[in-house]
C-alpha cells in the first residue's frame, strides 16, 4: 500500500473538513476539486464507510468521520513533524519559503533580507505572491503561503511578529501652497483634490481618514502607487503614501509630514511559529525587527 498516497488522502480529508468544502480545500492544497473529491472517495472505499455528507451547502462529517478525524489530524501533523526533522538533519540544504507581500516591502525590504539569508542557506528557494492585505491574510490562513506581511492588528487566528511603523507622508507637487508648511495640517487634506491609493481591501490611508473623521475630495483612485506619484507630479492633486513606497522615486514631488501621528504598523504573520518549517523559523531570524514605535527607514 502506498504510504505517501494514503497521507495525501488523509490530508485531503482533514483539509476538506477544515475548509467546509471541496473547492476551498482544493485551493488550499493546490489540487483540483475533482482530485480532492476523488481522494476522499478512495479513502471511504478503502475503509468501507462514509466519512462526509455532501450537500449544496458544503460537507459535514458523518458519525464515523467524527470518530476518525482526530486520528487523521494526528497522523498528518506527525508526518509534517517528520519532514521538518528531516530538513533539520539535512541542514537546510533544500526547501521552499512561500511569502505573501505587498509591493513596497517586496521592493525595499525583501531583496536585502533574502540576500543575507541566501548567503547562509543557498539551497532555499522562494515564492513571492504579491497582493493586498486581505489577499495575503487569506493566503496565510489557507496555507497558500508560509507567512506574509500585514497591517496590525491581524486576524486573531494568526501569530504576528511586529516589524515597525511606516510613517504616512503627504506628497505634493513641487510648487503647491502646502509646501510652505513644516507639517501639513491634516484637515488641509480635505481642501485639495486627493489621489487615493486603494487596492479594494484594507487600506492604511482609509483607516487614517476614519481615525480622524475626515473626508477628502477623492478625484482619482488606483492600486498603483507610481500612478499616484505621477498624477501628483502633474499637479492633479495631493496624496498620502507610506514612507517605504517613497524611497528612490523618480518623480518631482515633495514629501511632508502631517501635524498628527500617521503611520501603518507592519507585522509578519503566520499560522503558527511552533508548527512552521525549519526554513521559515530560520528565515524569521533575518527580519528587520524593531521595537514598538520605531519607524521604518
Amino acid at each position: 500500500m502506498d504510504m505517501n498516497l494514503n497521507l495525501q488522502k488523509l490530508t485531503a480529508f482533514v483539509k476538506t473538513v477544515e475548509c467546509g468544502s471541496f473547492t476551498k480545500a482544493a485551493e488550499a492544497l493546490n489540487y483540483t476539486q475533482s482530485g480532492v473529491s476523488r481522494m476522499i472517495q478512495d479513502l471511504e472505499k478503502d475503509w468501507n464507510m462514509s466519512l462526509l455528507e455532501r450537500s449544496r451547502a458544503g460537507v459535514r462529517l458523518t458519525s464515523e468521520g467524527v470518530l476518525l478525524l482526530p486520528y487523521a489530524k494526528t497522523l498528518c501533523l506527525e508526518y509534517q513533524k517528520l519532514h521538518k526533522q528531516v530538513d533539520e538533519l539535512n541542514g537546510l540544504q533544500s526547501g521552499l519559503i512561500r511569502i505573501g507581500t505587498i509591493s513596497s516591502i517586496a521592493t525595499h525590504w525583501l531583496p536585502n533580507i533574502i540576500k543575507a539569508f541566501q548567503q547562509d542557506y543557498p539551497g532555499i528557494d522562494y515564492e513571492l505572491l504579491l497582493g493586498d492585505y486581505s489577499e495575503i491574510e487569506a493566503w496565510i490562513l489557507e496555507g497558500r503561503v508560509d507567512c506574509g506581511f500585514l497591517l496590525q492588528p491581524a486576524h486573531p487566528d494568526l501569530e504576528t511578529i511586529y516589524l515597525g511603523q511606516d510613517e504616512l507622508l503627504v506628497i505634493l507637487p513641487e510648487h503647491h501652497p502646502l509646501v510652505e508648511f513644516d507639517r501639513v495640517p491634516f484637515k488641509a487634506l480635505c481642501d485639495q483634490p486627493f489621489m487615493l491609493l486603494d487596492r479594494g481591501g484594507r487600506s492604511e490611508v482609509k483607516e487614517f481618514f476614519e481615525q480622524y473623521g475626515i473626508s477628502p475630495m477623492v478625484k482619482f483612485t488606483t492600486w498603483d502607487d507610481y500612478a499616484i506619484m505621477s498624477m501628483v507630479e502633474s499637479g492633479l492633486g495631493i496624496s498620502l503614501l507610506p514612507q517605504l513606497i517613497l524611497q528612490r522615486v523618480p518623480y518631482r514631488i515633495v514629501t511632508k509630514r502631517l501635524d498628527v501621528p500617521a503611520y501603518r504598523e507592519i507585522c509578519l504573520a503566520l499560522r503558527s511559529k511552533q508548527t512552521a518549517s525549519h526554513a521559515v523559523k530560520r528565515f524569521l531570524e533575518y527580519l528587520p525587527f524593531r521595537s514598538e514605535g520605531e519607524t521604518v527607514v
